[in-house]
């Protein structure tokens, strides 16, 4: 499993009854985890002074409940690689979401170390981009960083995270727009790249209205990634938090696309360690692809 357990203002305390527990900073939340099928006693007590619920309707969707919990706070991420310290806004919004997905700490490492060994400049294209967790630690490792997401607002909120972690004057491009047809018109355009992350949702809408479902989307977006890449790429990440795109399915998908380039590939859950039980949570999964 690929591990986060290099958190410092990030926890998972405890996990009960479909719940866990989370320590973001200095405040503590107690949101819904569909993995979390056990129920044991919750004897810590954070349980009890959480600043935040997330409580789950039987109808779909939820809503919060707050208990002294601020409209906005940040919270940091030491890189492995070359130390650098990322920082990140946090808010409470829609279906139990902060703004941030912390398992992809250890993607994060792995490829910014890659990055920084590279001894070359390096070109990373980041797709479904959301707040710009994946952009911020690929620009802090020195690469060149194409951000695309759809949604105006999630490009919005991670070039304020930009700002926060010092990184607003690095070579980052901002862009709104259908990931789809974008990697279509870079490829149109002769644009290459050394790497790719992609962490597309189960299913969603561009700016315009066009549908996107990962079932019937995620491979011909891969072969036309592919086609993206370099004649001497680095690596590529594919992220799914979706429940029938397991490891193998990933490992499958880039090994399909990806096999002329030679490299090695590698696919496995992604993991949160848990405090109290000394487990790890399952969080999704993710493949990767590196050049030998």
């Amino acid at each position: 499993m690929f591990t986060a357990q290099n958190w410092k203002d990030y926890e998972v305390i405890d996990c009960s009854g479909g719940e866990k527990l989370e320590r973001w900073g200095d405040y503590l939340l107690v949101r819904p985890d569909p993995q979390v099928i056990w129920d044991t006693p919750r004897e810590n007590p954070g349980w009890r002074r959480r600043n935040g619920h997330y409580h789950r309707s039987a109808k779909g969707g939820g809503e919060w409940e707050f208990f002294d919990l601020p409209q906005q706070w940040d919270i940091s991420y030491e890189l492995s690689c070359g130390k650098r310290r990322l920082t990140f806004h946090l808010k409470p919004f829609s279906f139990k979401h902060t703004g941030l997905f912390p398992e992809q700490a250890a993607n994060w490492d792995w490829f910014s170390e890659k990055i920084r060994s590279a001894g070359r400049p390096v070109k990373v294209l980041n797709l479904f981009a959301y707040t710009g967790g994946a952009t911020l630690a690929a620009a802090a490792a020195g690469a060149a960083v194409t951000h695309v997401d759809a949604s105006k607002g999630m490009v919005g909120w991670a070039k304020e995270n930009a700002k926060a972690s010092g990184l607003e004057n690095v070579s980052i491009r901002w862009l709104v727009d259908d990931c789809q047809k974008f990697v279509e018109r870079e490829l149109r355009r002769g644009n290459r790249y050394d790497a790719v992350i992609m962490d597309p949702p189960s299913y969603g809408r561009g700016p315009k209205g066009e549908i996107w479902k990962i079932e019937d989307a995620i491979h011909p977006l891969v072969r036309l990634c592919a086609q993206l890449l370099s004649d001497d790429p680095l690596f590529f990440l594919i992220n799914s938090y979706t429940t029938g795109l397991q490891p193998a399915v990933l490992a499958y998908l880039l090994g399909t696309e990806l096999r002329s380039f030679g490299g090695q590939f590698d696919a496995q859950e992604v993991g949160l360690p848990v405090t109290e039980s000394g487990l790890v949570l399952p969080c999704g999964a993710a493949g990767r692809w590196e050049s030998c």
